[in-house]
């Protein structure tokens, strides 16, 4: 299931007579979704977790 939504479909122009802001605004999507930093968040902090993990192991190997 995707984090996003999917855009609108393009709207036509507006009439001549018609001003700029009685015109509906278009739906443009500029960021990525939240979902995602949190997803890079988690991987980030895991990523660090294991090579500390990895570090210990190694200390304590060299230690015996």
């Amino acid at each position: 299931m995707p984090d996003h939504t999917t855009p609108a479909p393009a709207t036509p122009p507006p009439a001549e007579g018609a001003s700029d802001a009685a015109a509906p605004r278009r739906y443009v999507e500029n960021k990525p979704p939240r979902g995602l930093y949190v997803r890079v968040f988690i991987y980030v902090v895991a990523t660090h977790v294991l090579l500390a993990f990895m570090s210990v192991l190694v200390l304590v190997a060299k230690s015996r």
